[in-house]
């Protein structure tokens, strides 16, 4: 993915389901065919990282598993 926040269009960012409902502490997701990108939602200008999908899937899966903390 490119390192760029802009050339990810603002509408494709979206909160993730794994940060909590009631907390300040939420991670925005934006996913394209083969990548997901994952920012800090108050700094929504700032770094993000960028996963191919199958690494993303990889993570998703060891914090379902309780592998992850």
């Amino acid at each position: 993915m490119q390192s760029n926040t802009s050339e990810i269009p603002a509408e494709a960012w979206f909160k993730s389901s794994y940060s909590g409902a009631n907390t300040s502490e939420c991670v925005e997701v934006a996913v394209s065919a083969m990548d997901v990108a994952v920012r800090d939602s108050k700094v929504p200008h700032g770094a993000w990282l960028g996963l191919r999908s199958a690494a993303w899937g990889e993570f998703v899966d060891a914090l379902r598993e309780g592998h992850l903390s």
